[in-house]
């Protein structure tokens, strides 16, 4: 980006201003780039920039730019990370932009690592090297300065975009020092280590809710989002999608009706050898509308493939089936012996848990534009994953993943779903087969039908307590399909216990809780079934959103059988034993702030309305958050529920924007309700039957509740919020469902049938 302009919109950058891009094969993640030979010596940014950090320059005008290299779906990460930028580097906050990364390997960092935003990693993952990125230009300016002016660096001060010398009352801008060209200190990876940072109490910009810097162009219309990507001259394409969800071929495509509409430039027959779709055509056209015409009349004949009769029901019995299974999965935990607890335990319950497939939705359909450059590939869209979607659009396009040039957009939602790089795949080959620029859209219709969806998933929980009601043993079953399996990039696996070969953790995260329990054991399955007919992506909170509702409803159930309060009986739990230490009694601390704040236990609550509990510490354990949520709830005798309020307290440690932690909470609470209330897509022949927000009703505004939030900030390393509370909603309205009603309820969505079928006389 020209560091003179004062927008913060993503550049649409032309081959002049690129190399090359990730090279990754179109199965796996890559290990090493090449250049494309000719163009790289025109990355270098203007000489009169000072750059201390491939992540931000500062121009001889002072502004700062900071180029974020997660993808900005409206959680504003790319003005966090300037944030945290400015608070090093002793800017102010007016001189502050932002860019989006292209996929240049050199954003490709080796402490940050892939390009890849999820799983509430992003501030997590990059508060300290931004940090250190922000203090090294700090130094650097101030060795500049003080070379400049004459006087011992150590006795200058930085503040505001001025770097000032008390004693003589000298005084240098950021700008100055740039257009003095007297900033040239670099820093070796180990001095970037070795750079002592701010101390909490030291902070002046981190935990200030500034601005965020994305705002104004998102209101004004300036912002370039995939959608509104213009090249001069392109054509567009409208998908057609099979009846099938995966696994369908084209047998024959009759494009005769095609040819009468205006406009109609050719109907593209997708072979695709990455895999990511099966049975897809491409109508393309002069206009987006024409091309709507003329997918729709197109007459295309599919084979449905192998998949063509699976529904929901054929993938839940498959799930039981697998689960029953004593050799079945691999083992995620594998502590103790239940099995020998479970013959000595004074009380032993079992139950299943399911939910249902769910579609992330997100407001800007599925789009992606595709031009030839000559050898260079240009992609334009918005995208979760660029070190991967760029081996899924040179596989697309037959050619060396070096010659991709990935430009990144701002994304109109993304909650998992553009993770994933199928929108890539029509648009390069349609852009192949017509010799132009092609942008593709997809329709509701095409986006819902052929999500990479949240599973269905199957889980079987036994428990085991003593007969002063102490947990002594918990097994944990949890089928599903595999959705990171299918990225076939084998670093997102994780070895399982029992040495039968990988397992895909973020099908059983938060499985392995920080309660103390003697003896435990979580065993993943693979639903090959469902991972065939239903190919799976990660929906925002990934498994603890499913494994969270089985865990905290069950810790429910057994405080319930032991007589127990089940608030207390989580905090007796958290006793921060073993290798739970630290984690627990952060977990403990958000439960009691959030029990305290909703007032649970101090009130009597009218006739047909309950409190309930759940405390989790999604994501993954070795990147926990610490949440806990009091949902209140009114039961009707018709079993209608009606959630009155969500309180909810989270652990972030070091907050950077507290007002938008709040926002990503409350956010987050709500999906985490949607999911537990309303969303439910079901499998029918081989295909998904909601095909807009007519048949998939998410949360409406109407049915919103009161949601209060306490943040506990404690100076601890930053956690992630985007997630979190979605997990702890679902388990703690179901729990607060049967202190209200008697009924227990175990499937996602909870419907009034469910719940009215299980009510207590």
């Amino acid at each position: 980006m020209n560091q003179h302009v004062k927008n913060v919109t993503p550049e649409i950058s032309d081959l002049s201003r690129r190399s090359f891009l990730v090279g990754t094969a179109a199965t796996g993640l890559v290990l090493g780039y090449a250049g494309v030979p000719g163009v790289s010596e025109a990355l270098a940014a203007a000489p009169t920039n000072f750059e201390p950090s491939v992540w931000y320059a500062i121009s001889p005008d002072g502004l700062v730019t900071v180029t974020c290299g997660k993808a900005d779906m409206g959680q504003h990460i790319a003005s966090t990370m300037a944030q945290i930028v400015c608070e090093e580097l002793g800017a102010k906050w007016s001189d502050m932009r932002v860019n989006l990364a292209s996929n240049d390997p050199k954003f490709n960092d080796p402490v940050l690592g892939a390009q890849i935003t999820g799983g509430s990693w992003s501030t997590m993952m990059n508060f300290d090297a931004m940090s250190r990125a922000g203090a090294a230009g700090r130094m650097a300016l101030t060795e500049g300065a003080a070379a400049a002016m004459g006087v011992p660096a150590g006795e200058l001060a930085v503040r505001d975009s001025m770097i000032v010398h008390a004693k003589s009352k000298k005084q240098m801008s950021f700008a100055d020092v740039v257009k003095s060209g007297k900033a040239t200190k670099t820093f070796t990876p180990d001095e970037l280590k070795a750079i002592k940072l701010k101390t909490p109490d030291q902070y002046s910009m981190i935990g200030v809710s500034v601005p965020q810097l994305d705002i104004p162009s998102k209101t004004n219309g300036t912002a370039k989002y995939g959608i509104d990507v213009m090249i001069p001259g392109m054509a567009y394409g409208a998908v057609v999608t099979p009846p099938v969800r995966y696994g369908a071929t084209v047998k024959s495509v009759d494009d005769s009706a095609a040819k009468k509409v205006p406009g109609f430039i050719k109907a593209v027959t997708l072979d695709d050898k990455t895999q990511t779709t099966t049975g897809w055509v491409v109508a393309v056209a002069n206009t987006y509308a024409n091309a709507k015409k003329a997918a729709a009349a197109l007459k295309v004949s599919y084979d449905g493939g192998p998949n063509a009769k699976a529904s929901s029901e054929s993938l839940l019995a498959e799930a039981k089936r697998l689960q029953k299974l004593d050799d079945s999965g691999q083992f995620f935990v594998k502590d103790g012996d239940p099995s020998a607890a479970f013959g000595t335990a004074a009380k032993v319950l079992e139950a299943e848990y399911t939910t249902s497939i769910n579609i992330h939705a997100p407001m800007e359909p599925m789009n992606a534009t595709a031009e030839f450059k000559g050898d260079i590939l240009h992609i334009y869209s918005g995208n979760q994953f660029a070190t991967r979607s760029g081996a899924i659009a040179a596989g697309a396009a037959g050619i060396d993943p070096k010659f991709v040039v990935m430009h990144q957009m701002w994304l109109g939602g993304g909650f998992g779903r553009r993770l994933d790089a199928d929108m890539m795949v029509p648009a390069v080959q349609a852009a192949k087969a017509v010799g132009k620029a092609v942008k593709v859209i997809y329709t509701r219709e095409n986006d819902m039908t052929m999500d990479f969806s949240r599973p269905l998933t199957l889980q079987k929980v036994k428990a085991g307590v003593d007969g002063d009601g102490k947990l002594v043993a918990l097994s944990h079953d949890v089928v599903s399909a595999w959705p990171t399996q299918r990225w076939g990039i084998p670093d997102f696996l994780t070895p399982s216990v029992d040495k039968k070969g990988p397992l895909d953790s973020f099908t059983v995260n938060g499985s392995d809780f920080f309660y103390t329990v003697p003896n435990h054991h979580v065993r993943a399955i693979k639903n090959e079934m469902a991972h065939n007919a239903t190919p799976s992506g990660q929906l925002r909170s990934v498994a603890p959103g499913w494994t969270f509702w089985a865990v905290e409803s069950m810790i429910d159930e057994i405080a319930a059988a032991a007589g127990k309060d089940p608030a207390q009986y989580r905090i007796s739990l958290l006793d921060g034993a073993g290798k739970n230490e630290g984690g627990a009694q952060r977990l403990r601390n958000t439960l009691l702030a959030a029990m305290g704040l909703a007032g649970y236990g101090t009130k009597k609550l009218p006739k047909g309305e309950g409190m309930g509990v759940a405390c989790v510490s999604s994501q993954e354990r070795a990147t926990a958050s610490w949440t806990a949520c009091v949902a209140h709830v009114a039961v009707a005798p018709s079993g209608e529920v009606t959630v009155k309020k969500l309180t909810v307290a989270t652990d972030v440690g070091t907050q950077v924007h507290p007002d938008n932690i709040r926002a990503q909470v409350e956010g987050a609470a709500l999906w985490g309700l949607s999911l537990a209330m309303y969303e439910k897509a079901t499998l029918k022949d081989g295909g998904i039957e909601q095909t807009n927000f007519d048949s998939y009703t998410p949360l409406r505004m109407s049915q919103m509740p009161e949601v209060a939030v306490a943040v506990i900030a404690n100076g601890e390393k930053a956690t992630g919020v985007g997630e979190p509370a979605v997990t702890v909603v679902a388990p703690a309205i179901g729990n607060a469902i049967f202190n209200a009603s008697g009924a227990r309820v175990r499937a996602l969505p909870i419907t009034a049938e469910a719940v009215k079928a299980n009510m207590k006389a």
